[in-house]
């Protein structure tokens, strides 16, 4: 604590807690969230056939943190929708992702230097998500420990556990890609993260909350955009999480590890494949022009 006090860090952490996170931050958040929905296999055919169907599954990309969250806590899965700015703005970034002429919304923030800022601006928004679901789940019950990281863990990754729920809207059924089954690295870190928060509300973790938010949203920032900018569905936590489960539940070193990458390299491939084709059938073409 004395070494943060010297850099000064302290001040610089409250004042990024205090950071507003709409419409920036959020709107970047929906631009990425909404990206990853164009990317699902079928969705674009979705989106021409029944529109309505759709907006649905992209408001569910954007808000369905939220919606599971109220209901976990008891509250009407509409409330959220009372944010019409909210709405409007997500409602935008669809219909400009998936009809914008000539594609060029989606090209423009498809294009990776735009899609590494973006990603890095919706990380610092899961952040936040965490920490007030901890900290919601906290007034609502002060000795329930594991309550707050439920919330705080949903909260972070609503949209991923829901996403089953999510393919049914588009008429898919893939219950091998069940997120509880073969969790990305966004629902392990927003799982960690919701454990961290938790200790730190229940003053087991002698760090104030803007600092831990600062430091946990460097660490989601780094590793995001190092994941995407080199295509990757690894996780940092690998090796500490097989040598873990060989340890205490007797699995293969890395053996779970292996498999995860296995569904998630399965689950990625219709969108990495399908660009590597046109690439590759681009360059194809170029050499024989030459």
């Amino acid at each position: 604590m004395e070494v943060l006090a010297a850099l000064n860090l302290g001040d610089f952490a409250q004042v990024f807690s205090k950071i507003g996170m709409f419409p920036v931050f959020d709107l970047a958040y929906y631009i990425v969230s909404i990206l990853y929905l164009k990317y699902e296999p079928g969705s674009v055919e979705v989106s021409r056939r029944s529109p309505v169907a759709s907006w649905l599954c992209a408001m569910l990309y954007c808000f369905g943190s939220y919606i599971l969250a109220d209901i976990m806590l008891g509250h009407s899965p509409l409330d959220y929708f009372q944010h019409n700015s909210h709405i409007l703005l997500a409602s935008a970034v669809w219909y400009l992702i998936f009809y914008c002429p000539l594609n060029l919304f989606y090209k423009c923030v498809a294009f990776l230097p735009v899609k590494l800022v973006l990603v890095a601006l919706k990380e610092v928004v899961r952040t936040r998500k965490i920490a007030a679901g901890v900290h919601h789940a906290f007034h609502a019950y002060h000795h329930g420990f594991f309550i707050m990281v439920i919330v705080g863990y949903v909260k972070g990754s609503g949209v991923a556990l829901m996403s089953n729920f999510e393919q049914l809207l588009r008429g898919v059924w893939r219950p091998e890609t069940n997120e509880v089954l073969n969790m990305s690295f966004p629902t392990k870190a927003s799982l960690y993260g919701a454990i961290l928060f938790t200790l730190q509300e229940t003053h087991w973790l002698p760090v104030s909350k803007s600092t831990l938010i600062l430091i946990f949203t460097l660490f989601m920032v780094t590793s995001k955009v190092f994941m995407t900018a080199r295509h990757s569905h690894g996780s940092p936590f690998a090796l500490i999480e097989s040598w873990v489960c060989h340890v205490l539940f007797g699995s293969p070193l890395g053996g779970g590890e292996e498999d995860h990458h296995h569904a998630a390299g399965a689950q990625a491939s219709p969108l990495k494949s399908k660009e590597e084709l046109s690439e590759g059938a681009r360059k194809r073409k170029v050499k024989k022009a030459e």
